[in-house]
């Protein structure tokens, strides 16, 4: 696969989230939306999830059979169903939000 992983495993278990996030290189946008995940990730979902990183500008057919057409999109492969969300994910909650995911407690 023309992509690179970031945390977790290969093979989640039954009930993580697995993305997969498509960038252009290293556009501000794009470092950006990949920052935003990670921190989301880590603070909200744990161990719990896989990111796959597709850099377009490294794989620039992907864009037209994945049917993206703008940079950054996350898309939500699993848990079903699939879910799109273009741009740097900023917001958090809208993002969690989106995703279902109840904001994790703040000690």
């Amino acid at each position: 696969m023309s992509s690179r992983r970031i945390k977790g495993s290969e093979a989640p278990p039954a009930a993580a989230f697995a993305f997969r996030l498509y960038i252009t290189g290293s556009a501000p946008s794009s470092v950006l939306a990949l920052g935003n995940l990670t921190e989301l990730c880590r603070c909200h979902l744990g161990d719990r999830h896989r990111i796959e990183v597709v850099d377009l500008l490294e794989h620039p057919g992907r864009a037209l059979a994945d049917r993206v057409f703008m940079t950054p999109t996350l898309v939500k492969l699993a848990p079903p169903p699939e879910l799109r969300i273009v741009g740097s994910l900023t917001d958090w909650l809208a993002v969690l939000a989106r995703l279902g995911v109840r904001p994790a407690e703040r000690s």
